[in-house]
C-alpha cells in the first residue's frame, strides 16, 4: 500500500513546515447495526499531516499551492466489546432498525438513521436539489490493488460553459429528475474473486465551502447485506477539483454465494449515501452483473 496515495495525487512539497491530511476511512465489518454484522476488523487508509501542531482534515483541490505534502499508512484496528450494562442496553436502542418510509418522512437525514436501514432502498432519500455545494463527479476508475489492472473507467466529457447551460436546460424538460443518479455495472465473473480494489474519484465542488463531506456505501445481494463503507472526505476548498481513492476491501463469498450473484444479474445492489454537516445531500443507486463474457 506505500506510495499509492502519493504516485496518484502526486503532492510531495514541504515548505516552511506546511502539511495537510486527508482522511479516507473504510469500515469491516460491517456496521453493527446491520442484522448479518459480524465482528472483525477495520481498515483505515489515511492520509495524515498537521500544521504547527494543530491537526485538521481537508480536500486539496487542483492547486494546493505551496507547502503542501502527503503521506499515507494503513491502519487495522480491533473493536472491544463491553461496557456496563446500560451503556450496552442504550447501544441497542440506539442500533433499532429504521425503515425507508420512516425516512422518507424527515426533513433531514443523518448518516446514524442510513447506517440503521436493513435492506436497499427503493426509492431516493433527498430529492436532486438537495445537492446545493454543487459537488459533481466527473471521474470514476477501479483497479485491482494487488496487480494494478484497471477494471472500468469512465470520465465526464468536458465542455464549453454555455453548451453546459443549455444541456442542463434540455436535461430540466425533457429527462427523468433522477436521472445519472443510477448506474449499471456488468463485471466478469473474475471479479467476485478479487479482494481488494481502489475507486479513485474526481469531483468538482461550487462556490460554498463543504464541511464533513463523508460516504456511506452499503451493498446488498438481495436481501442480504454484503458489506457496508464508510469514507470521511473531510473538508473540501470551494471551486476546487478534488481526486482521492477509497480502498475497497471485499468480503469472502462461499462458492454457492458466488454462483447466485453470477446466476442472478443485477440483484447485487448498492445504495451511496453523501453528507455534508451529517445531512444527506446526494443519493446514488447501482445494480450490478458479474455474468460479462458468459454465453
Amino acid at each position: 500500500m506505500k506510495g499509492i496515495h502519493d504516485q496518484d495525487l502526486g503532492y510531495h512539497q514541504m515548505v516552511d513546515g506546511l502539511s495537510r491530511t486527508i482522511h479516507c476511512y473504510l469500515l469491516d465489518p460491517l456496521s453493527e447495526c446491520c442484522p448479518t454484522a459480524q465482528q472483525g476488523q477495520a481498515l483505515c487508509a489515511t492520509f495524515y499531516g498537521s500544521m504547527q501542531d494543530k491537526d485538521f482534515s481537508t480536500i486539496i483541490g487542483e492547486n494546493p499551492g505551496p507547502g503542501f505534502c502527503t503521506g499515507a499508512r494503513i491502519i487495522r484496528t480491533g473493536k472491544k466489546k463491553g461496557g456496563s450494562f446500560l451503556s450496552r442496553q442504550a447501544k441497542k436502542k440506539n442500533c433499532s432498525p429504521v425503515t425507508e418510509e420512516e425516512l422518507l418522512q424527515r426533513d433531514v437525514v443523518s448518516p446514524d438513521e442510513v447506517i440503521k436501514l436493513n435492506s436497499i432502498t427503493e426509492k431516493y432519500l433527498c430529492p436532486p436539489e438537495a445537492n446545493v455545494f454543487n459537488i459533481d463527479f466527473t471521474r470514476f476508475k477501479l483497479r485491482d490493488m494487488e496487480t494494478g489492472t484497471v477494471l472500468f473507467e469512465v470520465a465526464k466529457p468536458e465542455t464549453h460553459p454555455q453548451v453546459e447551460d443549455d444541456v442542463r436546460e434540455m436535461e430540466a424538460e425533457e429527462a427523468d429528475p433522477n436521472a445519472g443518479r443510477f448506474v449499471r455495472y456488468q463485471f466478469t465473473p473474475q471479479f467476485l474473486k478479487l479482494k481488494t480494489v481502489g475507486a479513485t474519484v474526481e469531483f468538482t465542488v461550487g462556490d460554498k465551502p463543504v464541511n464533513k463531506f463523508r460516504m456511506i456505501e452499503r451493498h446488498y445481494f438481495r436481501e442480504r447485506c454484503l458489506k457496508s463503507f464508510d469514507f470521511e472526505f473531510g473538508f473540501c476548498i470551494p471551486n476546487t477539483k478534488n481526486t482521492v481513492e477509497h480502498i475497497y476491501e471485499f468480503p469472502e463469498l462461499a462458492p454457492d454465494e458466488i454462483k447466485a450473484m453470477i446466476d442472478n444479474p443485477y440483484e447485487t445492489r448498492s445504495d451511496s449515501f453523501y453528507f455534508v454537516d451529517d445531512k444527506l445531500i446526494m443519493h446514488n443507486k447501482a445494480d450490478y452483473a458479474y455474468n460479462g463474457g458468459i454465453v
